[in-house]
């Protein structure tokens, strides 16, 4: 390496470290780090963590329910990287066909499938220099997690219908909104991707975790939409402390959805709790006990000890969803999910039910 690279390099990486800093001094000035926002401890050490592992080029996983902002993260990693001022791409592996998925990433020659009638550049080409966010890395069919983690381990990738590599010049971030072991052991995810993956993890707390950053989120939310819409409004603190009551099991995505209606319904410059949906002014129903001994009944579940998780998920799930009769949204809202999660999980259940259904008897 030439010295001219080597000052550069040195110039870089002090630049990060101010350009840290300065994120850290904004938090504190305004609550605000990167795309994220909260003064609570757990999101303190959220963004402590991106601190540390933001200027290195290593593998990040985040963990966290649907909705609690893990893309947030991901972009907050990218913007304090040596590759802000390349592409950040983002692909939910769950939102593309498991026939598409692969053509996606890795791109495809013309004529290599029917409807392949010119070449296609996928994610890691397109991303190319900068960060590649891929969610719900779980929802990844298995036989292409097997490519995709031969990628991470030789930095080289084939397009569909071409023998020749390309190099995935890319620094790549996971998500899942699953428990990893969990997913594992449900067979949603390969145990060698997964060490892979799971170099740096960062784990995102559900915001019921961090309720005092409620209101601080939510004017956040409003201050962007008044300057979105070009009006001025607040909320009264009988507003803010209905939405700090309530169990949010859609996290800050549905806090910020709530926010923008409220804005909408509001007739004058004061958002009062009247102005709330009426999902947000009661407190959401608790889960259901998971009891440790007695038979299983309408309130609760019994799970032996020495089941496995994937097993023990599956019953608390269907024994709410019946204890619920059904109903998905109140499941989802009772199981501290959101309702994609809960369909994802019974679509699974559903395509594996043979080896899911528990053992007959007591």
């Amino acid at each position: 390496m030439s010295q001219a690279a080597t000052a550069e390099d040195d110039f870089d990486s002090a630049q990060l470290t101010d350009e840290i800093a300065a994120a850290f001094a904004d938090w504190r000035r305004s609550g605000r780090f990167g795309h994220l926002c909260g003064r609570s401890p757990s999101m303190q050490h959220v963004f402590q963590q991106i601190g540390r592992v933001a200027g290195t080029a290593v593998t990040v996983f985040i963990t966290g329910e649907s909705g609690s902002g893990k893309e947030m993260v991901a972009r907050t990693v990218h913007d304090l990287s040596r590759r802000r001022k390349q592409p950040f791409l983002a692909v939910n592996c769950g939102a593309i066909s498991p026939h598409l998925i692969e053509s996606e990433l890795f791109g495809h020659e013309k004529g290599s499938f029917t409807g392949a009638d010119r070449p296609h550049e996928g994610f890691f080409e397109r991303a190319h220099g900068g960060t590649l966010f891929l969610d719900e890395i779980s929802e990844m069919p298995l036989e292409l997690q097997v490519k995709f983690l031969r990628v991470l381990e030789t930095g080289m990738f084939t397009r569909v219908g071409s023998t020749q590599s390309h190099a995935a010049d890319v620094r790549v971030i996971a998500a899942t909104n699953r428990p990893p072991a969990q997913a594992v052991a449900g067979g949603a995810l390969r145990e060698d991707l997964l060490y892979r993956l799971n170099v740096f993890p960062i784990e995102l707390p559900p915001l019921r975790a961090h309720a005092e950053d409620i209101p601080v989120l939510a004017e956040e939310f409003l201050a962007d939409v008044c300057r979105r819409e070009g009006q001025g409004k607040r909320f009264s603190a009988g507003a803010l402390a209905q939405l700090a009551c309530y169990r949010w099991p859609g996290n800050v995505r549905e806090l910020r959805n709530v926010v923008q209606r409220a804005y909408l319904m509001a007739a004058g410059q004061v958002i009062t709790d009247e102005d709330l949906p009426s999902a947000a002014l009661q407190p959401a129903p608790a889960a259901p006990e998971v009891a440790g001994d007695g038979a299983a009944n309408g309130a609760a579940v019994t799970i032996p000890l020495g089941t496995s998780l994937a097993e023990a998920e599956y019953r608390l799930i269907t024994a709410t969803l019946q204890h619920f009769n059904n109903h998905k949204e109140r499941t989802a809202t009772a199981l501290g999910v959101s309702p994609k999660t809960l369909y994802n999980r019974l679509k699974e259940y559903a395509s594996r039910k043979p080896q899911a259904a528990p053992a007959k008897g007591p």
